[in-house]
């Protein structure tokens, strides 16, 4: 990856779409790194654990390393920013903000066992909330497809930019995404009844884009997930007028951008199918 220079020995400053083909040459080189480790004992090997808790593997050790020289190149340009990941935690490259928020390995599971469903999440937040996100990239590792979205400007999917879906029969939800363990699908039990199909894809970067394309009309995540699972989803549904909230409703804009953020996630491709949503969850708690 190349960076603009002006003067001597300083960078030009990034700007949204600077951070934008930033995020984009990263994640051709996560893939490089990744898809031939997708399945294989190599890529399953572990080492230790990540300053997120998780355990970590070969092939997010081998992302994360790719992207982190790549960054140290920018700062060494000039650029000044911090990066937070699951493996690494937080990394201050001369300032704390603006700061990337990385999940090289998105559906490490996926990667696990060699299931082709696996995505990459960055996304570039101002202040230390998910309220300030500027930035917003999302590529799945094994087709390529990528989404972005700077604030502001809308989302686009392999450079087209996107329409809302048309929500379609506003009392029945058509396709709903979930992210769930066993235990924790009661939760969501209100919601499947309601549903005309169900799609559990097993990475929450790709099932919060593919809300915001309209694809699925509803993703519910009853576990807790982190800020680095959805921030760049989250922009995205914002974008192209869908809501994400907590399982309560509570909007996710002052969840903290770091390893303590976390939230259950419900989006939805409308506000009418939020709406209706809402109503089928509290139905089934009382």
């Amino acid at each position: 990856m190349a960076y603009s220079w002006s003067g001597a020995g300083t960078a030009e400053l990034l700007d949204e779409q600077g951070w934008l083909e930033i995020f984009s040459g990263l994640g051709t080189l996560i893939a490089e790194a990744v898809v031939p480790l997708l399945g294989t004992a190599a890529g399953r090997e572990e080492h230790g654990r990540g300053e997120g808790g998780d355990r970590t593997l070969e092939l997010d050790r081998r992302a994360e390393q790719v992207v982190l020289a790549e960054l140290q190149k920018l700062c060494r340009a000039g650029e000044r920013f911090s990066v937070l990941s699951e493996e690494a935690g937080l990394i201050e490259f001369g300032a704390p903000f603006p700061r990337v928020l990385l999940d090289p390995v998105d559906g490490s599971l996926n990667a696990q066992r060699g299931l082709p469903v696996v995505g990459t999440m960055l996304c570039l937040v101002a202040g230390p909330t998910l309220g300030e996100a500027q930035v917003g990239y999302v590529q799945n590792l094994l087709s390529g497809e990528r989404w972005h979205t700077i604030r502001g400007g809308g989302v686009h999917r392999n450079g087209q930019r996107l329409r809302p879906f048309p929500a379609g029969n506003r009392d029945r939800i058509e396709v709903l995404g979930l992210e769930s363990g066993p235990r924790n699908l009661l939760a969501a039990q209100a919601l499947i009844e309601r549903a005309g199909k169900v799609r559990l894809l097993g990475s929450m970067a790709l099932s919060l884009a593919h809300t915001a394309a309209g694809g699925i009309d509803v993703h519910c995540s009853p576990i807790t997930a982190r800020c680095l699972d959805l921030a760049a989803s989250a922009l995205m549904m914002a974008e192209v007028g869908g809501l994400v909230t907590d399982l309560d409703g509570e909007p996710l804009a002052r969840l903290p951008a770091d390893l303590t953020g976390r939230s259950t996630i419900l989006a939805s491709a409308s506000p009418e199918l939020h709406q209706l949503a809402r109503d089928l969850l509290r139905g089934g708690r009382d």
